[in-house]
């Protein structure tokens, strides 16, 4: 004769079961659409429109797959925009100070990004050919001229606010910077691009965050590479800041006067690079670069490397880990959603322990 299990027995397994299904809820990642709170960490890559046809004849060693372009075509910025949305990469980081020229590709480029659903930040070009600051009442009504005519674009929208990266602010005294962040930062992020923590510190109450360009590192022979950035980006943080932290490809910048070879490594480099960025904790990864080919840092396609370095990036894409709101605690609080249900668990089993050893009893009897 088949013996029955106690009802009892069977409720109590069901509420094992239903507490237990309950934690596996809050532990797992949802499969709804990710939001803004949870999904990849943006690459965001630097990306310039200063190109005329001339400019390809100065100090390059490759050129593009789409030839000696200039960044006056439309048709250019929106094949660059598939082919790097394709490869994973969220937005551009646009090169830019107020000129006619300029101006008329921002608002091209705009255009184009808003019919692609792709997003962009600026990278105000603090300082001239020469590498000298440009004067700061300049550079405040550059930004006034980007608040007016472009900030309120839904390309720029990507963190609450159209951001905006100051390239060059360790030229500039604290007080200089003040003068164009104060009364600008309700209506537009402004990042700082300091190179190390003492000059982000000095800065930090002024700036919104900030944007390291490293272009030239070797992430195999520099000490400390990853406890730099990990700690730049602790600093941020702690001021509620953006980290947009640095990964390149490779840099080769000797016909301009540089001295430094970063090998690319067939991509182990921009593996590399992109790996310990992450690492980092960042709020967006800054690729370095789209199209920098006088500095030999450029992931599009070209006629010496192909679409060899999109792949690459596609490949990391892939295995790229998940952004969960930026908040340190964030694995505390998972940890912390299970606490409740520890001693229903703890009280289930020894229920059914017990229930087990009573049936076995009753079954020998």
């Amino acid at each position: 004769m088949r013996r029955r299990l106690p009802v009892f027995f069977v409720t109590a397994i069901l509420m094992i079961v239903g507490v237990l299904g309950g934690c596996g809820e809050t532990a797992v990642e949802p499969s709804a659409p990710a939001t803004p709170g949870r999904s990849p960490i943006p690459v965001l890559a630097y990306y310039y429109i200063w190109f005329t046809p001339q400019s390809w004849d100065r100090a390059k060693t490759d050129l593009p797959q789409l030839g000696a372009y200039s960044s006056d075509d439309p048709q250019v910025m929106r094949q660059h925009i598939r082919w790097a949305k394709q490869a994973g990469i969220t937005g551009f980081i646009v090169s830019w100070k107020s000129t006619n020229t300029l101006n008329s590709r921002l608002k091209q480029l705009i255009d184009v990004a808003d019919q692609e659903q792709f997003k962009l930040l600026v990278i105000y070009q603090g300082l001239d050919f020469d590498r000298n600051p440009l004067p700061v009442d300049r550079i405040a009504a550059d930004i006034d001229v980007f608040l007016h005519d472009f900030a309120g674009d839904p390309a720029f929208d990507m963190f609450g606010q159209p951001v905006i990266i100051w390239s060059g602010t360790w030229k500039f005294s604290p007080e200089e910077v003040a003068r164009v962040t104060t009364g600008r930062r309700d209506r537009v992020k402004i990042l700082a691009s300091q190179r190390n923590l003492d000059e982000y510190t000095s800065l930090a109450d002024l700036v919104d965050g900030n944007a390291y360009y490293w272009s030239s590192v070797d992430p195999d022979t520099f000490p400390g590479y990853q406890e730099k950035l990990t700690t730049m980006s602790d600093a941020v943080h702690q001021k509620n800041g953006l980290w947009i932290a640095p990964a390149a490809a490779g840099f080769d910048a000797r016909l301009i006067g540089g001295t430094r070879v970063i090998d690319r490594k067939d991509g182990a480099t921009l593996r590399k690079q992109i790996e310990v960025a992450n690492q980092s904790s960042p709020d967006a990864v800054g690729l370095i670069s789209w199209n920098e080919f006088s500095e030999n840092s450029h992931v599009e396609p070209s006629l010496n490397y192909g679409r060899r370095y999109l792949d690459v990036l596609a490949d990391v894409q892939r295995s790229a880990p998940t952004v969960l709101d930026f908040d340190s605690d964030a694995s505390a609080q998972t940890q912390m959603s299970l606490m409740p249900a520890l001693p229903l668990i703890a009280l289930g089993l020894v229920v059914v322990a017990s229930l087990v050893i009573l049936v076995v009893r009753r079954t020998k009897r």
